[in-house]
């Protein structure tokens, strides 16, 4: 039986899409370690992956990468939230489902390979499935993390980043001690989501994000030549985890416009959608006002 492929590197991803033939459907399973959702999907694609034989040459190949730790190819598959799941064949998208829904995942995998290939497809293909579907879980953010910083805090103009020269760094205060309360750091917190009309919460800086869907924010900005602040979150571990719950949102990047929360990469782009000025007035190529 076929099995779910844990890719680790861009060299392995690279490796493994030329070792196929063009006519193998590949499925691509984006996931992130904190999202409960992508526990499930992971267990979803893993029963569907059994449902097909090894062939050799494989007719169908499940590999799941890490969001996070392979930003360029989320990137490259235009990733803004997990779990997310791809249909791809020759090198095409056949067909996208962001999110957890498990039923609508099985069906895209069973329409694009073919519910014959299905190893003993004389039983129900859709009793079989279904069975081996778990039932969906809800969003819940990870209470646990890394308990220093992974990268030095950062200060001043960031002035490598080209483009992202209109972004200033805002840098980390000292650690809170223990027994400084909480209700000192969301002090704090609501200082520092106000310290530019932009604020940008990122894991990284502009010149070297450290994970796709940062990266892909930052691009957002410099098209628009949007002035803003931005905050490393790796560089200060009390933001990091506070401002989830500050928020009252679990992941990162976050975009905040005037001390208030816009969301994450996927929330931005609706926004941008909706309204196409959406940022405009935070543009340093914004026209001046009418003496």
């Amino acid at each position: 039986m076929s099995a779910l492929t844990e890719i680790t590197t861009e060299a392995d991803f690279s490796s493994h899409l030329s070792s196929l033939a063009p006519s193998a459907l590949v499925i691509l399973y984006f996931h992130t370690p904190w999202a409960a959702p992508c526990t499930q999907m992971r267990a979803v694609l893993s029963a569907l992956a059994s449902q097909y034989p090894a062939a050799s040459p494989p007719t169908i190949s499940f590999l799941s990468i890490n969001a996070e730790e392979l930003p360029d190819i989320s990137e490259e598959y235009d990733v803004s939230a997990v779990p997310f799941v791809i249909c791809l064949r020759s090198g095409q998208i056949l067909e996208s489902i962001s999110g957890s829904d498990a039923i609508k995942v099985r069906d895209a995998v069973e329409r694009h390979a073919g519910r014959g290939n299905v190893a003993g497809a004389t039983a129900p293909v859709d009793g079989v499935s279904r069975a081996n579907i778990p039932p969906p879980l809800s969003a819940v953010p990870r209470e646990d993390g890394p308990t220093t910083a992974t990268q030095a805090p950062v200060s001043g103009q960031d002035a490598s980043a080209g483009p992202a020269a209109n972004a200033t760094a805002v840098a980390p205060a000292p650690t809170l001690n223990p027994e400084q309360s909480k209700e000192a750091l969301f002090a704090r917190l609501a200082e520092l989501v106000k310290a530019a009309p932009v604020m940008l919460f990122m894991k990284g800086t502009p010149s070297g994000p450290q994970c796709g869907f940062s990266r892909q924010l930052v691009g957002i900005l410099r098209e628009r030549s949007v002035k803003y602040g931005f905050f490393n979150i790796l560089a200060d571990e009390d933001v990091r985890q506070g401002l989830k719950e500050f928020a009252d949102w679990p992941t990162f990047p976050q975009l905040w416009v005037n001390g208030e929360l816009v969301g994450g990469l996927d929330i931005v782009r609706e926004e941008i959608n909706a309204d196409p000025n959406f940022l405009g007035d935070f543009s340093v190529n914004k026209p001046a006002a009418a003496a």
